[in-house]
């Protein structure tokens, strides 16, 4: 196959590195124009703007369209397999479930010196808006990923949007995890035009406080014009996986844990990285020898031949150091002692440790969220989170002895900055003693 071939490390040429730690990272410079005048109609015109674009799923389209009903949510759930459902539910359950675990303190004070008082709080936002990408493929697990954390900070309001398809119709199993969730309502509506009317608000849409959810570039791009509108999340872009491995990993389960992400995108990406060469050279010939039954052949073909990678170091010691430069959105440690491991990552957006802990699982069901940063952009973003949804305002209460132990400090910093007054607001509560 001339798509892999194991590369060492040390040998790389300076471009070839690059290629690789850069692999898609999203650039929506060239789409921004393309977005601009589609957010400026949705705030000037509002529905009728959204209208015009879904227009080409239903002719007669009408604004009650726009909006999933009770009943087609009852209906949905009389589509839905069964089985479906029920691993819905279990999804929903563990995800609930570690989420919850990760809520605050309402209140928090401390005395910083005598008589200062100073604390902080946590309070969810009041509204947001949780894009589950859809359109020509199904993706309920967003659904649940998104909405659920948003309820479990206790956001009032939860506002879902899903590119609809012909008539208008949303696929089932979508309806049916948004409604699991915790959705307030569900709009079909997709790319720009849902993420404007979720900024600006419409007369249908509610405006909303922060957008999360992932999406093409033409979504990302939609964010990233609105935001100081609103909040957003971390930029996403096509789905990646770094593999960290020693021998005492089992070929057959990285060559399958290596294609599962290249089946998502021709511009995903999938590295391993092991001190063992006759290791990656088996995963190698299994990737081959798999490829030509896939389902999804071609999408792999081209995420193989461009920033994937099977790269050998000379030791664990320079495999970690390289897991951290990559700051892969999933970084799998299939080793002998993988949570020995565990404190030297610094840089991942999520962690799966040892053989049995495929990236399907956090996908999916094990609790933990698959809405993550790519690119790299793990430096300095996480996954979503309870964390996402909250605000932490801070609080403070002096007594008169602790303003006046302070007040020369303040007023120093205050003079020195050049700002009077504030000096002043410290002084005069002193001049008539």
């Amino acid at each position: 196959m001339a798509g892999l071939q194991i590369e060492y490390l040390k040998n790389l040429s300076p471009a070839r590195r690059q290629a690789i730690l850069s692999r898609s990272q999203v650039d929506v410079s060239a789409v921004l124009a393309v977005v601009a005048p589609i957010l400026a109609a949705l705030r000037a015109d509002g529905d009728a703007e959204s209208l015009r674009q879904h227009r080409q799923f239903k002719a007669d389209i009408a604004g009650a369209d726009l909006e999933a009903t009770p009943s087609e949510i009852e209906a949905a759930y009389r589509a839905v397999d069964p089985q479906v459902l029920a691993a819905l539910k279990v999804a929903a359950g563990n995800i609930e479930k570690f989420h919850q675990a990760q809520r605050e303190r309402e209140m928090w004070a401390m005395e910083v010196q005598p008589g200062i008082l100073a604390g902080r709080l946590t309070r969810p936002l009041d509204r947001v808006g949780c894009y589950i990408p859809g359109g020509l493929a199904s993706y309920p697990s967003s659904a649940l990923m998104n909405i659920i954390p948003a309820r479990v900070a206790g956001v009032r309001e939860i506002i879902a949007a899903t590119p609809p398809g012909p008539e208008m119709a949303v696929n089932p199993a979508t309806l049916v995890a948004a409604h699991l969730a915790g959705a307030s309502r569900l709009f079909k509506l997709g790319g720009p035009w849902a993420i404007g009317s979720l900024a600006y608000g419409t007369e249908l849409v509610p405006r909303v406080d922060k957008i999360v959810g992932p999406g093409n570039k033409y979504v990302t791009a939609a964010k990233l014009r609105v935001f100081g509108v609103v909040d957003i999340d971390s930029p996403a872009g096509p789905s990646e996986v770094l593999i960290l491995a020693d021998d005492s990993a089992e070929p057959r389960f990285l060559a399958l844990d290596f294609l599962s992400q290249l089946e998502h995108d021709p511009e995903a990406a999938a590295v391993l990285v092991t001190p063992s060469a006759g290791l990656a050279q088996k995963v190698v010939n299994l990737i081959a020898s798999e490829l030509p039954h896939l389902p999804r052949r071609e999408i792999i073909e081209a995420a193989l031949a461009k920033y994937s990678a099977a790269l050998v170091v000379e030791s664990l010691d320079e495999a970690v150091d390289f897991a951290n430069l990559y700051a892969a959105e999933h970084l799998q440690i299939v080793t002998k002692e993988p949570f020995a491991l565990l404190p030297r990552i610094r840089h991942a957006g999520s962690i799966f440790l040892g053989p049995y802990a495929p990236v399907p699982v956090g996908d999916y069901a094990s609790g933990t969220n698959h809405v993550l940063p790519t690119g790299g952009c793990a430096r300095m973003f996480s996954g979503l989170s309870v964390d996402d949804f909250i605000k932490r305002p801070t609080f403070q209460h002096l007594s008169r002895e602790a303003l006046a132990n302070l007040k020369d400090t303040v007023i120093t910093l205050a003079e020195n900055e050049g700002l009077l007054i504030h000096a002043r607001a410290v002084a005069e509560r002193f001049r008539y003693v």
